[in-house]
């Protein structure tokens, strides 16, 4: 979708004013972003553009299509989120503060600022949900762009997307965008299942048409007799939830009722009945296969009739039912009904009855809950994100729980009082435990007393993250004095062990400091989780002593690399050859790399290169960071480099004594598309290697293919092997080594 588009979109809802206001943000996001190009070599703003597009059909509001516009330009452009601020407000800067990513080097692993970042995101999203819609529109566009990065980011995104992005677009309703993450996702994460699907699909598309036909027009002929107004057309198939429904219900291709699906759109509730009973009326329902939707709501406001027929021939053929409305709230989710389409928006974290969303205040309770980032986003993808059962109060309330939840789950989701004394439950009028486990449809009463209290053994039986932390916080307010102790004694004797002075370490600006740090409110707070243990002592350790141990290591590495650099020097001034063994850097690959004679040094073989054993190699030495492995012909080894001294001769210790060890290798194969030609090349890389650990493809307009590998190989002698006998398979002309 290009800028004209996108402004075209916007004008089918909004005022002169409301134009400029985006138009203005467009600007602003075109100056910041000239001179940058996106990895497929196409200009950085085409992704905004694209965003603030998404966004725009779903009729969202100016700030947050501006926000679409801006979402990039704190996190990579000069431009401040107070930049953003003064010129369009404090709504869109809040929104684009919500998806810029922290600060990568405050974290020590990758998963940390992972679960950080997804933390942050979801904390401001339950502030104003108008975060999430345009995290959302930027993760679409990034899926449809995934194939221009290396095959483990494509992985790693696509992992990503399925277990945070794809759930939230469920929980909140969006089937347009949900259903499309989804697709996407799958054809990185198993592309053999993907185009196994595919190919099924393709194999009788034209017989599963004319189905579909025969049974519309014979439904036309039905729905004409009731008088109502309606629209009937079949429904779209989607790939993963047809393969979820193969793995999960253990069901054949052939065996997928709804892959065939007719959808009726009418004006209003009363017509949805009137055309189930006709459809009833014409076609046999198949037992078990109704669901009234209208009736009891999905959480994220879904409605609609489902029911399963024995339809033309004999072959079964799902029917959905709903009304207009409903099918748009089904499309656009939330965007589809709140308070700015009635020119009252008001950061849609409300229902436009007012009430707040079950799931943004799961994720409040959640924060309040929870003080580790990994730790809040397990519970999300437990308590939020995972399958669900629909149970009922007595008098008729519905409650939402995660699937596997037992009667003591429910008991705290109505009030933790009513936990805290549950003492049994009805289900069904029949008297079962509190570790009952819940089932779609369940009536449930608890039965409490005043004097009854929890018990420690409930904390491993209940399902959700909120019970059990309900359950955690009675006993830590009960041994709250005993667990502070505690929680002092433990860190202090972990200072001991290491040599470090628990008075130097424990005094009040240290502790200060780790308090703001793990989000506690004093320190009486962190010993108390730390004693128990909530809070890891060494995870507390470890902050505690982060700027001795890098300037330690700084130090060491330092001195390290002056003996590497000096130990190179003399070898040329004593005028060995490069061919010397004695003045070459012996290379071993035991569990990482090392080099004889200097285990303390950091070492990691280059990502860009990806050497092995067998390949001519160099080192560079990087201040701060020991010695990277290149291949001798890495394009990222430049002369700059070694006019500078940073570069040392290196060499493999022995190929064969490197043949128990693994090395990734990218590859590259070329060939005219055809059926089963994915399905080849992995049966010929399992045949040549023990793993295959990433593989991805893509085919052009000209219908050539263009597969992605990455294998693990003993030496480079083993990786020819495996590329000569690639270029083996009928219809592979290319086959190579990659650099990415």
């Amino acid at each position: 979708m290009s800028h004209d588009q996108v402004i075209d979109e916007c004008k089918k809802y909004m005022n002169d004013e409301q134009l400029a206001f985006v138009e203005k943000a467009y600007e602003f996001a075109n100056e910041a972003h000239k001179d940058q190009k996106r990895a497929s070599g196409q200009p950085y703003i085409i992704h905004p553009t694209q965003v603030a597009g998404t966004l725009a059909k779903l009729n969202l509001d100016p700030d947050t299509i501006a926000a679409g516009f801006l979402h990039d330009t704190v996190e990579d452009t000069p431009v401040t989120n107070d930049d953003i601020k003064k010129n369009f407000g404090e709504d869109v800067a809040f929104i684009v503060d919500g998806v810029t990513k922290l600060n990568k080097y405050q974290y020590k692993s990758h998963q940390e600022f992972l679960a950080e970042n997804h933390r942050k995101m979801l904390i401001a999203m339950a502030k104003d949900l108008r975060v999430i819609m345009v995290k959302l529109a930027d993760r679409l566009h990034n899926m449809h762009t995934l194939q221009h990065l290396r095959p483990d980011k494509q992985r790693r995104i696509a992992s990503e997307t399925m277990d945070i992005y794809a759930p939230l677009a469920d929980r909140l309703g969006i089937g347009t965008i949900k259903w499309e993450l989804e697709d996407i996702s799958f054809h990185y994460l198993n592309p053999e299942a993907y185009y196994r699907i595919v190919n099924l699909m393709d194999v009788k598309r034209s017989e599963r048409e004319k189905f579909i036909s025969d049974a519309i027009t014979v439904l036309k002929k039905t729905l004409d007799g009731l008088g109502s107004k309606y629209e009937i057309y079949g429904r779209p198939k989607h790939i993963y939830s047809i393969y979820k429904k193969m793995v999960n219900k253990h069901k054949d291709f052939d065996e997928i009722y709804d892959l065939l699906a007719v959808r009726v759109i009418v004006k209003n509730v009363r017509d949805c009945y009137a055309v189930l009973g006709a459809v009833h009326t014409e076609w046999k329902p198949m037992p078990g296969r109704f669901k009234d939707y209208i009736a009891v709501p999905k959480v994220n406001g879904y409605q609609s009739l489902h029911t399963t027929i024995i339809g033309p021939g004999g072959k079964p053929l799902e029917i959905q039912i709903r009304t207009e409305q409903m099918h748009e709230v089904a499309e656009y989710g939330v965007a589809a009904h709140w308070a700015y389409k009635r020119g009252n928006f008001n950061g849609v974290q409300e229902t436009s009855s007012g009430e707040k969303l079950d799931m943004v205040r799961e994720i409040l309770e959640l924060k309040d809950e929870t003080k580790d980032a990994d730790e809040f986003m397990k519970s999300v993808k437990s308590d939020i994100f995972s399958d669900r059962v629909y149970v009922f109060t007595p008098k008729g309330e519905v409650y939402e729980l995660p699937k596997g939840s037992v009667t003591l789950d429910f008991a705290y989701a109505i009030h933790t009082q009513v936990g805290s004394h549950a003492v049994g439950a009805k289900v069904n009028n029949k008297l079962v435990p509190l570790d009952y486990k819940l089932k779609n449809g369940d009536v449930i009463s608890i039965m409490t007393q005043t004097n009854a209290t929890p018990s420690r053994d409930w904390v491993d039986m209940v399902k959700t993250s909120r019970a059990r932390n309900k359950i955690r916080r009675y006993f830590k307010t009960l041994d709250r004095a005993d667990s502070i102790e505690k929680g002092k004694q433990e860190l202090a004797e972990t200072l001991r062990e290491h040599d470090l002075s628990t008075k130097e370490y424990m005094d009040k600006d240290h502790i200060d400091k780790l308090v703001e740090h793990f989000n506690y409110h004093n320190a009486d707070e962190l010993f108390a989780a730390i004693g128990f243990g909530d809070q890891s002592v060494i995870g507390v350790y470890n902050r505690l002593t982060i700027e001795k141990r890098r300037k330690d290591e700084l130090e060491k590495q330092k001195r390290r690399e002056e003996e590497i650099l000096n130990a190179g020097q003399q070898a040329v001034t004593s005028g060995n050859s490069n061919n010397d063994s004695s003045s070459v850097m012996k290379l071993k690959h035991k569990n990482g790399v090392m080099i004889q004679g200097v285990s303390d040094l950091m070492l990691h073989l280059a990502k860009c290169c990806n050497p092995v054993p067998g390949d001519e190699i160099i080192g560079y030495v990087t201040k701060g960071r020991g010695v990277t492995i290149h291949r001798a012909d890495c394009r990222n080894i430049t002369k700059e480099a070694e006019e500078q001294g940073r570069l040392i001769d290196v060499q493999w210790e022995s190929v064969e004594e490197n043949n128990a060890q693994a090395f990734n290798a990218n590859i590259e194969i070329f060939g005219y598309n055809r059926g089963n030609l994915l399905s080849d090349v992995i049966n010929k890389l399992n045949s040549l290697t023990k793993n295959i650990n990433n593989i991805s493809g893509k085919v052009n307009d000209e219908n050539i293919a263009h597969i992605y590998v990455t294998v693990s190989v003993k030496n480079a002698t083993q990786l020819d092997d495996i590329l000569s006998k690639l270029r083996d398979i009928p219809d592979v002309y290319e086959t190579k080594r990659s650099d990415n």
